[in-house]
């Protein structure tokens, strides 16, 4: 892999035109948009197949800050020790925090659950999970970094 790497950004910048680097980059941009319209098709056929219930919503909705928070964690552990190496804005654990999105991987994952009596619950977790992160987090993480960077 890290030859392909290597040889791929060598190859890029050495043997093609910036002609041809902007066709292939739209190419993949192409393919990366329809297979992520089509994993969110699929994704939108699966939620006809869930059953909602008034506690799985509750349990998804406590789920929310639960993953939030142990992905500040993650991330300011790490921060905090590259702070010895490399500056870092104040807010930049913030700023990675609320910018952690989560989509079509975690809901795959999810649905690839054997049959178990949790598998629903958990279905419908990470469900209402990624569809916080999408629209609240994923709406909002403009204004956040703005306003950090003013601050």
């Amino acid at each position: 892999m890290v030859s392909g790497l290597l040889i791929g950004n060598h190859g890029r910048r050495l043997a093609m035109s910036e002609t041809t680097r902007e066709y292939l980059d739209t190419f993949w941009e192409l393919i990366d948009e329809l297979l992520n319209a089509v994993l969110f098709v699929l994704i939108g056929l699966e939620v006809l197949a869930l059953t909602f219930k008034p506690e799985y919503l509750e349990v998804g909705l406590i789920a929310i800050p639960l993953v939030l928070f142990a992905r500040f964690v993650s991330v300011s552990l790490p921060v905090q020790t590259f702070r010895l190496f490399q500056e870092f804005t104040d807010r930049a654990t913030l700023i990675l925090t609320w910018g952690g999105l989560r989509g079509g991987i975690s809901v795959a994952m999810a649905l690839s659950l054997p049959p178990s009596p949790y598998r629903d619950v958990l279905i419908t977790m990470t469900y209402i999970v990624v569809v916080f992160s999408i629209l609240v987090q994923g709406l909002t993480i403009e204004r956040l970094v703005r306003a950090s960077s003013r601050a």
